[in-house]
């Protein structure tokens, strides 16, 4: 969350256009990642220490604070390859602590305006099918839900280097 509140704060200062396309990349090989065969239990994720935890959180908050966006889908293959939690444990984590940054981020953008419209407008049509999405995960298994996340990486890393080339 802080680092949310910090990118926020410093947004104006840096060009937006060159962190869509660098988040673009690494949600593309996250993306990559996940669609790989599946490794052997030998040399999955294991778990890293708290500080590395801390820092990956720190600077996705800051590059999602920079550009507006709550980075779910950076920080979600994150906890799956550097934590090493499993995938439903992932998700749910994931959907937590992106409401707390999203209420970060919105703090930090307070001091330039909110489209409050917008706002509403959107969390009336994405918390219902958020609560749908939360129904239907635990239908899938492990790999067909990490295969469902590797596509909508894909998908949106490249929709994301699209809009900061373009």
């Amino acid at each position: 969350m802080v680092g949310a509140v910090a990118g926020a704060l410093v947004s104006a200062k840096v060009p937006a256009d060159a962190l869509l396309i660098a988040i673009g990349v690494t949600l593309l090989v996250f993306g990559i990642d996940l669609l790989r065969p599946k490794r052997s239990a030998g040399r999955g994720p294991k778990a890293t220490s708290p500080r590395a935890v801390v820092a990956t959180g720190a600077v996705i908050g800051l590059l999602g604070g920079f550009v507006g966006l709550i980075l779910g889908a950076l920080r979600l293959p994150a906890l799956l390859r550097f934590i090493g939690t499993d995938a439903f444990r992932a998700v749910g984590t994931n959907a937590a602590v992106g409401f707390c940054l999203g209420v970060a981020g919105l703090l930090g953008h307070l001091t330039g305006g909110v489209d409050w419209t917008l706002l509403a407008v959107g969390a009336a049509s994405s918390v219902p099918g958020s609560i749908l999405g939360a129904r239907l995960t635990g239908r899938l298994d492990e790999r067909q839900l990490l295969r469902a996340v590797g596509f909508v990486l894909l998908v949106a890393g490249a929709a994301l280097v699209a809009q900061g080339i373009l």
